[in-house]
């Protein structure tokens, strides 16, 4: 299984923006889906967006469709979540996952990262 490695998160008010960053290592990065979760105290862990290896038709949650944006670096194993306006709702901790191509659910996931919204 690929290990993965988050980073980026913080504090931030209402309004503003934060990008994450995912690296793996161990695996055949461009042979995997990437995908961001996250979960929110006392929630349960919620998908947020997922990329295949081309890049192209990333899929999102409808609750951050227009705010966030997944991308990927092949080159660097590397898999980014750009989040704008950013609402006191997106607070959880972020967690980065892969499956292969061929796979259907998410075996690899990362330790998570904290993102705080303060309004």
């Amino acid at each position: 299984q690929v290990q993965l490695v988050e980073s980026g998160g913080g504090l931030v008010q209402a309004g503003g923006s934060l990008r994450l960053s995912c690296v793996a290592s161990g695996g055949t990065f461009s042979n995997y889906v990437m995908a961001w979760f996250r979960q929110a105290p006392g929630m349960e862990r919620e998908f947020v967006a997922s990329i295949i290896r081309s890049g192209i038709k990333p899929t999102y949650a409808d609750s951050v469709k227009g705010r966030f944006t997944i991308s990927r670096d092949n080159a660097k194993n590397t898999v980014y979540l750009q989040m704008n306006n950013l609402k006191p709702e997106d607070t959880a901790v972020y967690y980065c996952a892969a499956r292969p191509v061929t796979a259907s659910n998410y075996a690899s996931w990362g330790q998570g990262t904290q993102v705080t919204v303060s309004s």
